[in-house]
């Protein structure tokens, strides 16, 4: 299987769970890369649209709308494009989410990032960045989890549902079509 197979593996995975909400922009809408890893080859839904919840552009009010689901029993798979585009949830993220275990709720999210291709055609500076080493200094209790070969998906998407904290798994878009 191919690193975009074992992705569509895992969010086949993580539907089968019944809690999950598949949460972000483009989750309904065919507007990235990451949309496709929702449906089958044939472009058949492996999650739900039942449970897709399409967002505008507003990052952090998406970070804090799914510790909100994850506070009421739900557990959000929230959807990030790119890294760049998740520092606008940074506030939510460092400041809310990142502090729930020191509280008295029980509720995680797990957050799927991209860091976006260069190849075949480089995005740009503005959206092919990796802040992973950046937020593992500001993080106290999310994990984040880099998927760098298709070796790393199906463990690192099984450990973010095992885990009792919330986690956040960094694809690598230029392996989507390796």
């Amino acid at each position: 299987m191919t690193y975009f197979d074992e992705l569509r593996a895992a969010m086949a995975r993580l539907a089968q769970e019944k809690d999950t909400l598949f949460v972000g922009q483009g989750v309904r809408y065919d507007n990235h890369a990451l949309y496709r890893t929702l449906q089958d080859e044939a472009g058949n839904p492996i999650v739900p649209m039942s449970r897709r919840i399409e967002l505008p552009v507003a990052e952090e009010f998406q970070m804090g709308y799914c510790t909100g689901l994850a506070i009421a029993g739900y557990l959000p798979i929230a959807i990030y494009p790119r890294w760049d585009f998740l520092i606008l949830a940074a506030n939510q993220l460092v400041n809310h989410l990142d502090k729930l275990p020191y509280s008295t709720f029980d509720a995680k999210v797990i957050i799927r990032v991209g860091v976006g291709a260069k190849y075949p055609l480089d995005s740009g500076k503005q959206h092919t960045q990796d802040h992973s080493a950046a937020f593992r200094l500001m993080l106290e209790t999310v994990e984040v989890i880099e998927l760098n070969s298709k070796f790393d998906i199906a463990e690192g998407y099984e450990y973010a549902l095992g885990s009792p904290d919330s986690c956040i798994l960094v694809e690598r878009q230029d392996l989507y079509n390796a």
